[in-house]
């Protein structure tokens, strides 16, 4: 197979939207789980036909994604400017491909558009610019800038009044950057409980894992130390991630610290969990495997144990 840049007939993805209001449960995962599956084959076309991307952490972030897209925020294709509407800030920024991705699936951007990905002068860059995309709250790449931006948007609402919320998802990695930290103070303080901060949990960053760089845990009691109400989820699974980010506020007068267990490069078998996949480009036949992969229905479930019915205090 000869590789060559992503063009319009590469960038095939049906158009998703919301499901209506009296949708069942099942129906909104069942739609949710094929929304991921399809914005995980067109972010591998992305990032393969461009030659760049994090395609490890693109993938354990998509579920989220997905979620929160399909199913949880107020805000569409023509809303964008609404001032009511529900914010979602993408702090881990280097996983622009997924944020684009899920905004082509669900008409906020043409899906060809997805072509000129990383092209010179094209509105994709590596990181999300606010300016240049429909629907992206803030420009973000510098670790650590996304959550103090949630927490200015969610105090502003506070201030008018306002029953929008503030969504945030943050790298695990990130979070050893100190402002993050701060801006938790931040919302503690002035009881931001419509903000939730969403922590991809992969427990990899570039070139090792977390714990080798500077280890993050306890990280729930951390959390809760700050103020926060914990929760913590498998992050691949569609119907926990929709049962918590559809019960904001978790806590009456707390902000919201999820903490979504997830394997980068899920659920890519020779993707999962390995550190290489932080910032690599597959070849052509990890390309056709992967999409092999992605083809076949049905996922593999990430067990973990998720502690949904008490806060950490």
């Amino acid at each position: 197979m000869s590789k060559a840049a992503l063009s319009v007939e590469h960038t095939t993805m049906p158009l998703l939207g919301r499901l209506p209001a009296h949708s069942s449960r099942a129906e909104q995962v069942a739609h949710i789980a094929e929304a991921a599956r399809q914005i995980r084959i067109q972010d591998l076309k992305l990032v393969y036909h461009a030659g760049a991307g994090h395609i490890g952490g693109d993938f354990s972030a998509i579920d989220i994604l997905a979620t929160l897209y399909g199913a949880v925020l107020e805000i569409g294709p023509e809303t964008v400017a609404d001032p009511e509407r529900d914010r979602f800030i993408l702090s881990k920024g280097h996983v622009a491909g997924a944020l684009y991705t899920t905004l082509a699936a669900f008409g906020f951007l043409p899906i060809t558009e997805l072509a000129t990905f990383l092209k010179p002068l094209s509105a994709l860059n590596g990181h999300p610019n606010r300016t240049k995309v429909a629907g992206v709250e803030a420009n973000t790449g510098p670790l650590g800038h996304g959550l103090p931006i949630a927490v200015g948007h969610a105090l502003s609402a506070k201030l008018d009044v306002s029953l929008r919320r503030t969504y945030v998802l943050v790298g695990d990695g990130e979070l050893q950057e100190g402002s993050n930290w701060e801006a938790m103070m931040a919302a503690s303080q002035y009881q931001l409980d419509r903000l939730t901060v969403i922590v991809d949990r992969n427990r990899l960053q570039q070139g090792a894992t977390t714990k080798e760089t500077n280890d993050l845990d306890p990280l729930p009691e951390k959390a809760a130390a700050f103020g926060f109400a914990v929760v913590e989820v498998n992050g691949h699974d569609h119907g926990e991630l929709l049962d918590v980010l559809s019960a904001v506020p978790f806590r009456p007068g707390k902000p919201t610290f999820v903490i979504a267990h997830t394997h980068k490069g899920h659920p890519v078998s020779f993707m999962s969990n390995n550190v290489a996949w932080h910032h690599k480009v597959p070849n052509p036949a990890e390309y056709q495997q992967a999409m092999t992969e992605l083809e076949t229905v049905g996922q593999p479930r990430l067990a973990v144990s998720p502690r949904l019915d008490k806060e950490l205090r």
